[in-house]
């Protein structure tokens, strides 16, 4: 029997009675928390419920206001995250933290290079990233600017920096948040090798089913509060989602109750090109959504469902084919343009591309609406505060207020600010390219009712998901993407089995 089996279910991390509080916000109160040897224990609750507060701190981020981490029985304090590293423990954050300007190889060993007798060793930082990319089965190019990189290549760059540590305790702030179907299956498989090393992991996600798959422990947190703890044999979604948000609720349904009225986006025979590789990544498609009506568009990555929206929202420029809004030949249009025309998106990077990390989350939440409330040179501010307030409001945004830092806020509550920005400018047509990205169940219900209230009263709704649930819920229609074309439509009784079998996964044949 080896050492690592020997040792299977010990606690080699503890916290005790942790808290933590960013002035008059208890983001933790009290939390204990057990980490074991070469286990999977996955942390479920809502945004705002304090998860990356504790894994931040375990990590060595930031320091608990009060309470301690005990490491292999002794007690230890982490003046900052190299020195938890140091101690054999890794963080993924959520959010990446990459140098997009520099290639996958220097940002693997960014901060830790690999020294020779000529100063860097390059060829040898450059081989080990080969062997990690092999393991996590991507083919991707050390040398390649991770800018080039679509969102689910940089999560697997974000993942083999932290491999390359060989951490004995490696924490998984949603990993999976941005990866394929088959992206998962093998960071699942490399999780089973991690533990069979004897690693221990935390892993954080919002895809409850999924992460059922590999927990060994789950802790539950609500409010900054531990509400329940369980081995796996214990407990079960259900389980999950009744210690999350005190209910066993769904996403809604379709709204009902009024007539849907003419068409408001017609998208007419476009196609994308792919800015690399040579084929048509949207392929001749055509699309009608009228007002009222939520549209949902399904597929894997590299589907086109990403191209699709950010052509029609002045974001990419279409080889061919027309965009109308209302009728209004809108085709080329920048995204400033299209937003004063009334057609908005909420795009999928929200760090990247949907917020400015220098602004408050007023600032944030009232960019695109400045014109509503300036008159030449002069803002008024009671107008801009009374449109913040009632984004906040509308939108549940969970915060100080609008004068808060937008870091200050978990990643759903910033997915939130996105689109609370985006609904402030009173649109005509939203696109949503994955919503419900790091949000959780709770978060997810209140904005797809959010959308179908829109939706009652005009608004002409298109979302993306790569989550067949997602597809299930207050879409009217469901459309189904695959090689840039739509390659079936259904309406809301249509099953997840043949969502997904028209999107080319596959799917098991149950006896």
């Amino acid at each position: 029997m080896s050492m690592a089996a020997d040792k299977t279910g010990e606690v080699v991390l503890a916290a005790r009675d942790i808290a933590k509080s960013y002035g008059s916000i208890h983001a933790l109160k009290g939390v204990n928390f057990d980490i074991h040897h070469g286990q999977v224990t996955t942390l479920f609750g809502e945004n705002g419920a304090g998860k990356s507060t504790l894994m931040k701190i375990l990590s060595g981020v930031v320091k608990p206001t009060s309470g301690e981490i005990i490491l292999d029985g002794a007690p230890v304090m982490f003046a900052s995250s190299s020195q938890a590293r140091d101690h054999g423990i890794s963080i993924i954050h959520q959010e990446l933290s990459l140098a997009p300007n520099m290639n996958v190889r220097d940002n693997i060993f960014m901060g830790r290079e690999i020294r020779g007798p000529a100063g860097v060793d390059f060829a040898e930082e450059e081989r080990q990233t080969r062997l990690l990319m092999e393991e996590l089965e991507e083919d991707i190019d050390p040398l390649t600017p991770v800018e080039e990189l679509r969102l689910g290549q940089q999560q697997i760059v974000e993942i083999a920096r932290a491999l390359s540590v060989n951490s004995r305790i490696l924490i998984m702030d949603e990993p999976t948040s941005a990866l394929s179907a088959s992206e998962v299956e093998v960071l699942f498989k490399v999780i089973g090798d991690l533990k069979a090393r004897g690693v221990s992991i935390v892993y954080i996600s919002h895809h409850l089913e999924e992460a059922l798959q590999i927990t060994d422990h789950a802790v539950v947190l609500r409010d900054g509060a531990m509400t329940a703890y369980a081995d796996r044999a214990a407990i079960d979604l259900e389980w999950i989602v009744r210690h999350m948000v005190g209910e066993n609720f769904d996403l809604g349904s379709p709204p009902s109750g009024y007539a849907k009225g003419p068409v408001a986006l017609s998208i007419e025979n476009l196609t994308v090109r792919d800015r690399q590789a040579d084929y048509n990544v949207v392929d001749n498609l055509s699309l009608d959504v009228r007002e009222g009506e939520i549209v949902c568009i399904y597929g894997l990555m590299g589907a086109g469902r990403t191209e699709l929206l950010e052509s029609v929202a002045g974001r990419l420029k279409p080889a061919s084919g027309r965009v109308r809004l209302k009728g209004r030949d809108i085709t080329g249009r920048s995204i400033a343009g299209c937003i004063g025309e009334g057609l908005v998106l909420v795009p999928e990077d929200r760090q990247r591309d949907g917020l400015v990390q220098t602004m408050t989350v007023g600032r944030n939440l009232s960019l695109a609406s400045i014109g509503s409330f300036t008159r030449g040179l002069f803002t008024s501010s009671t107008r801009e505060t009374a449109l913040v307030d009632g984004a906040i409001r509308n939108v549940h945004i969970k915060t100080d207020g609008g004068g808060s830092a937008i870091g200050a806020l978990s990643g759903g509550n910033q997915q939130k600010v996105v689109i609370g920005k985006m609904l402030a400018t009173d649109p005509e047509v939203i696109l949503l390219d994955e919503p419900s990205r790091g949000i959780d169940i709770g978060a997810k219900a209140e904005v797809f009712k959010l959308l179908a209230e829109r939706a009652r009263k005009g608004l002409a709704v298109v979302y993306t998901t790569s989550e067949v649930g997602e597809c299930l819920s207050i879409a009217h229609r469901i459309l189904v993407m695959r090689r840039g074309r739509i390659a079936a439509e259904f309406g809301p009784d249509a099953n997840k089995e043949e969502i997904m079998a028209a999107s080319g996964e596959a799917v098991v044949a149950h006896p």
